[in-house]
């Protein structure tokens, strides 16, 4: 075989992948056209409302010369506000991609250290040394094998998204069977680092690349590379599924091509660094059964972290069985059969003795022990701030003596003619912030902003959203927040992954997704996306008593942000 071909075969490759990820990236995310200076963002997506600058406009046209010079530095104000937020989105969509990376890196480094993978290092080092015959050509053999290894996995991160539809991912995201399919697999997964059992690949796919492997050239190294992605699958595979969880809650389009970036990269680093130098492969600590520890690990983690997607399933589907001190309870029992593992306590049929404790098992130990007493506070009501967007909200707990945290703040007294509230039952268990008075129903909202003449702050929210509970919990509790919302605005909370079926007469087919819309949630769901071209949550949008947008809406942000975004609306409204 020439070297000629293979290396074809390489640069076909690399350009089917540049295709691939272009398609990805140009594809409308909405079935609807979406306007050329809409931002699409990871958690954050700011979409312009040409109705909202006409009505202030044409109410500036109408006021008197005073009126005319204060409505001057309100708009002034008001667009100043708006191309803020605007920078502020593509800083928020290349965090949250930042965010994605680090988590699939970190995914990557784990599963490297797993008995799958890191036995092979020495091996494939050796193999590109003895191969290669000069140090140059191991160099640029082991790049290519590192660059196959990524080429691999990135491709199977497009493919996912081309096969739910870049629209998809944020629907899957808040999607009840989707979620408790995550739950299962991820049960499964954790089980099998357990030692339950070991999941693979059928072994004649691996036979057959491990054949293609012998090839020279660049083919033979990409045959390579795939032979290790598919023989370390039992390892490597609840690894993937865990990461790519992430990925799919955030909903982004190129979240898991980007989330398998890193953990692609995470794995063949180590592969080329140690290819250039491999005398550094001397100060490596030797197989052993600490490998088998941190897949036990791994498996702990993996179990805990399926509780979060069961969770959003109980909340979506009301079925009031999974409250926030039920997870905390099994998250408390994990952390301590981690700790007891940890110290060798505890071991499984595949584990050998620890014969004494080496000083970077005792600092995880240590930091496991502890992050287990920080838990248990949350057992009586403590917020624990710190993990409290993975946990189910505060109002679910039975139990609760620290009255949810904080100094308590009085809620405004209900001061219309609406004194029952339409699904405030349903919704009895959804995230609260003291002191506001939520709203869950949309009419009822337009007429209680005509009444008490304040703008209503739509706060489009979901009973699965991570970065909603991060909102609820950092930023709408805010001294300065909270004294615009609650004097200044109609609050209507939408909670577009509510499972709960419309009436028969209330059900309807959307004109703009082109389906059948059963479920309350639904309805709102379907309400932003036609008013406002986005599926994004947290989203928020303020509107007028005739249901006009005033300024352009926001996603998750920070709280300076935030009093911008409400002190702008407020200046539109009263235009």
């Amino acid at each position: 075989m020439t070297s000629a071909t293979p290396l074809g075969s390489f640069k076909y490759a690399l350009l089917f992948l540049v295709i691939l990820f272009s398609f990805v990236a140009l594809t409308p995310q909405q079935a609807k056209a979406q306007t050329a200076d809409t931002v699409f963002t990871n958690d954050v997506e700011f979409t312009d409302v040409p109705s909202a600058s006409q009505q202030i406009i044409a109410n500036k046209k109408k006021a008197d010369s005073l009126d005319k010079v204060k409505g001057d530095s309100a708009k002034t104000s008001v667009a100043d506000t708006n191309t803020t937020l605007k920078d502020e989105a593509a800083t928020e969509a290349s965090a949250s991609l930042w965010q994605l990376f680090i988590i699939g890196f970190l995914g990557g480094f784990a599963a490297f250290l797993l008995p799958c993978v890191y036995p092979m290092l020495p091996l494939t080092v050796s193999f590109f040394t003895k191969r290669g015959g000069t140090r140059a050509n191991a160099i640029w053999q082991s790049c290519l094998y590192g660059l196959s290894i990524i080429f691999i996995y990135v491709v199977f991160g497009l493919l996912i998204t081309i096969i739910f539809g870049p629209a998809a991912l944020n629907g899957l995201a808040t999607n009840g069977i989707f979620n408790f399919f995550f739950f299962l697999m991820l049960i499964v997964f954790g089980a099998s680092f357990l030692g339950a059992f070991e999941i693979t690949l059928p072994s004649s796919l691996a036979n057959k690349l491990d054949a293609n492997s012998d090839k020279g050239g660049l083919a033979g190294i990409f045959f390579m590379a795939a032979t290790l992605v598919v023989v370390s699958f039992s390892c490597t595979g609840p690894a993937i599924g865990g990461v790519l969880s992430s990925a799919f809650t955030k909903g982004d389009r190129l979240g898991p091509a980007v989330v398998m970036f890193g953990f692609s990269l995470a794995i063949a680093l180590p592969f080329t660094i140690f290819a250039m130098f491999p005398s550094a492969l001397k100060s490596l600590p030797k197989s052993g059964g600490w490998l088998n520890s941190v897949k036990v690990i791994l498996g702990f983690i993996e179990i805990a972290f399926a509780l979060k997607f069961l969770s959003n399933v109980d909340l979506a589907y009301h079925w009031n069985l999974i409250d926030r001190e039920v997870v905390l309870s099994l998250w408390i029992a994990i952390g301590i059969l981690m700790s007891l593992y940890l110290i060798g306590k505890i071991k499984f049929s595949h584990d050998s003795d620890v014969q004494h404790l080496t000083v970077t098992r005792t600092f995880i130990a240590m930091g496991m022990f502890a992050f287990t007493v920080y838990m248990i506070p949350g057992l009586w009501g403590a917020p624990l701030k710190a993990i409290s967007a993975l946990l189910p909200p505060l109002s679910t707990q039975d139990f609760d003596i620290s009255g949810g945290g904080g100094t308590a703040v009085a809620t405004p007294a209900n001061t219309s003619s609406i004194k029952i509230k339409k699904y405030e039952e349903l919704f009895k268990r959804l995230p609260k912030v003291k002191g506001l008075d939520e709203w869950y129903d949309y009419d009822q909202a337009i007429q209680l902003s005509k009444e008490l003449h304040k703008p209503i702050l739509i706060d489009f929210t979901g009973w699965n959203c991570v970065n909603c509970r991060e909102m609820e919990q950092n930023v709408l509790p805010n001294p300065e927040v909270l004294k615009r919302l609650q004097n200044e605005f109609v609050i209507l909370q939408m909670v577009i992954d509510d499972k709960t079926e419309l009436p028969k007469a209330e059900q309807y087919t959307s004109p703009v997704q082109q389906k059948e819309i059963t479920t309350l949630g639904g309805k709102w769901l379907d309400l932003e996306i036609s008013k406002y071209d986005t599926n994004a949550q947290p989203y928020y949008v303020i509107i007028n008593e005739k249901g006009k947008a005033l300024v352009k809406p926001i996603g998750a942000t920070n709280i300076e942000s935030f009093v911008k975004y409400l002190d702008s609306g407020i200046a539109a409204y009263k235009k």
